[in-house]
C-alpha cells in the first residue's frame, strides 16, 4: 500500500503487543495526542516504540499532537444538563453577575475573555463539535450573555467551545503547547501538529521555537478554521505538511460544502508537493463494529483517490474495540483505491504542465521513465528528502525508495505517498555509487530489473549538490 496510515494511540492500542500487531498491519506513523495526556504519560510509549522500530527494522515516526487554543465551558453545576430546542440559557461568567438569573435557567460557565468580547447578538456558537448548537442573544454584562438553544440535547461540564466562520485571532502556540513541545522534542518526537493554524506566523512561531530546542522537525499545520484554508496558499508556503481536520473544520463550515473542500485543499497540496493526510471520523463505527460501514469505505476509498499521501484513524485506534482490524480494513481499502488512481495517474504524467520547476521536471522526467522503461522502482538518493517528495507528488506506480543519511528525513518521508525510507551511511561514494551499491545489495531486487535513479552528481571540486541526474539502472 502506498497511502500512508496514521494510528492514535490510546488505551486500546497502547500495550507493545497491540502496537507490534498495528506496526504488522502496515502503521507507519504512530500519533500522540496531547489533549489527552502529557510527557510523563506517553515517555514508556515512546521507548515501545523505538523498541518496536529496531526489532521489525522499519523506520516509524512519532507524531504528537498539540491541543492549541481549545476553549471549554467550566463545570456544569450537577455534571450535566438536559436542553431543549428554544430553550433560554446563560453563558459566561455567573460570578460577574447575576444578569436576570432566578436560579430556574441553566448557567454554561464560561471565562474566556478574548472570547466573550468578539461575540455579538446573532453569532452561533457550537458545542461539542457541533453536537449542540446557540444562538447568542443579548448581552446582560461584558461577560455574560442569554443565549438559546437550536437543538435539543445534553451539556456537559468541560465542552468545547466554537464561534464557527468568526476568525479570533488567538496565537495557535499556547504557553502549554510550548511546554508539551519542549517535552516532546527532548523525548525525540518526529513531527509535530499544530492545532486551530490560521495564518503562515503560526507555523513560523512553531518553527522558531523548535529551532531554539536545537530541534528540527517538521510542522504539520492542522485546517480546523476556514480562515486557515482561505490562507492556504500562504500556509503552504511555510508548512511542512497540511492535514484537513474535519471535526472541527465540519463545524466551521456548512457540513454540505466539506468535501469540496477536502478536495481543494488535497488539489493544493499535491501542486505544492507538501504532504497531505485527511483526518476524522473515516472508520468511525469501528469503535464498536467488527467491519465499517459502507459510507466509511466509499469515504476512506474517495480520500486516495483525491490524492492524500496519510489516512489518520483517531479514536478506532484509541480507544476502539477492534484497533488492529480497523487498520486491516483500512490498508485493503486503500490499496483497491489506488487501483484506480494509478489508472488515472498513468493520464496524468503524459501531461506536461507549464508551470513546472527544474526539480519538478526533473521527478516528472524520472516518472515518466519508469513508466516507460517498466522499472522495478524509483530509487533516489535524498538527503533532506524533497526529491522523494517531488517524486511522491506524481503518483507513479513503482515504489519511491529513498536513501537518506540523515534519521529525521527517514522519519519525515513516512508521511508521504508511496515512499519507502532507507537510512544509509555516509561514506566515501558519491551519491549516484551509493543508490547503485543499495540496488546491487538488496535481496528483493533481483539481477536484470531495471531501475531509474535520481542522485546529485558534483563536479570535482564539489562537495554536494542538489539532484541533478536521471539514470536507467539495470541490475
Amino acid at each position: 500500500m502506498r497511502t500512508k496510515i496514521i494510528a492514535t494511540i490510546g488505551p486500546a492500542s497502547s500495550s507493545k503487543p497491540v502496537l507490534a500487531r498495528l506496526v504488522e498491519a502496515g502503521v507507519r506513523i504512530f500519533r500522540l495526542n496531547f489533549s489527552h495526556g502529557n510527557a510523563a504519560d506517553f515517555e514508556g510509549l515512546i521507548a515501545a516504540i523505538r523498541d518496536l522500530e529496531r526489532e521489525y527494522a522499519v523506520p516509524l515516526t512519532i507524531l504528537q499532537d498539540l491541543p492549541g487554543p481549545k476553549f471549554r465551558i467550566g463545570e456544569i453545576n450537577g455534571g450535566s444538563a438536559q436542553v431543549e430546542k428554544g430553550q433560554k440559557l446563560l453563558l459566561g461568567d455567573g460570578k460577574e453577575a447575576p444578569g436576570p438569573e432566578d436560579g430556574s435557567r441553566v448557567l454554561i460557565p464560561f471565562t474566556h475573555r478574548q472570547i466573550l468580547e468578539s461575540m455579538e447578538e446573532g453569532d452561533i456558537i457550537a458545542l461539542a463539535d457541533g453536537a449542540l448548537q446557540l444562538l447568542v442573544g443579548k448581552r446582560f454584562t461584558p461577560g455574560l450573555f442569554e443565549v438559546e438553544a437550536l437543538s435539543s440535547g445534553i451539556i456537559t461540564s468541560r465542552k468545547g467551545l466554537a464561534l464557527p466562520g468568526k476568525p479570533v485571532r488567538l496565537a495557535a502556540l499556547t504557553e502549554l503547547d510550548r511546554k508539551n513541545l519542549a517535552d516532546g522534542l527532548r523525548l525525540g518526537v518526529d513531527a509535530v501538529a499544530l492545532s486551530y493554524v490560521q495564518t503562515p506566523e503560526d507555523i513560523r512561531e512553531a518553527k522558531q521555537f523548535i529551532r531554539e530546542q536545537g530541534c528540527n522537525i517538521p510542522v504539520i499545520a492542522k485546517l480546523e478554521r476556514r480562515n486557515a484554508v482561505e490562507n492556504l496558499e500562504a500556509i503552504l508556503e511555510e508548512t511542512n505538511i497540511v492535514m484537513v481536520a474535519r471535526g472541527d473544520l465540519g463545524v466551521e463550515c456548512p457540513l454540505e460544502d466539506l468535501p469540496a473542500m477536502q478536495k481543494r485543499i488535497i488539489r493544493a497540496c499535491n501542486r505544492a508537493g507538501k504532504p497531505v493526510i485527511v483526518a476524522t471520523q473515516m472508520l468511525l463505527s469501528m469503535v464498536h463494529s467488527p467491519s465499517p460501514t459502507r459510507a466509511e469505505v466509499t469515504d476512506v476509498a474517495n480520500a486516495v483517490l483525491d490524492g492524500a499521501d496519510c489516512i489518520m484513524l483517531s479514536e478506532e485506534t484509541a480507544m476502539g474495540n477492534y484497533p488492529v482490524e480497523t487498520v486491516e480494513y483500512m490498508d485493503k481499502i486503500a490499496s483497491s483505491a489506488e487501483q484506480l488512481l494509478q489508472e488515472r495517474a498513468l493520464g496524468q504524467l503524459d501531461k506536461l504542465a507549464a508551470d513546472r520547476t527544474v526539480p519538478d521536471f526533473l521527478a516528472f522526467s524520472a516518472c515518466l521513465l519508469a513508466r516507460r522503461s517498466g522499472a522495478s522502482a524509483l530509487v533516489a538518493h535524498s538527503r533532506s528528502g524533497a526529491t522523494a517528495r517531488l517524486l511522491s507528488a506524481h503518483q507513479p506506480s513503482q515504489p519511491i525508495f529513498a536513501l537518506t543519511p540523515c534519521r529525521q528525513a527517514l522519519h519525515d518521508l513516512n508521511f508521504s505517498w508511496g515512499v519507502k525510507p532507507c537510512l544509509i551511511k555516509e561514506d566515501g561514494f558519491t551519491h549516484l555509487e551509493r543508490v547503485e551499491n543499495f540496488i546491487e545489495a538488496h535481496s528483493p531486487f533481483t539481477s536484470g530489473e531495471v531501475f531509474v535513479i535520481t542522485a546529485g552528481q558534483p563536479k570535482k571540486g564539489q562537495s554536494s549538490i542538489e539532484t541533478n541526474l536521471v539514470k536507467i539502472y539495470q541490475k
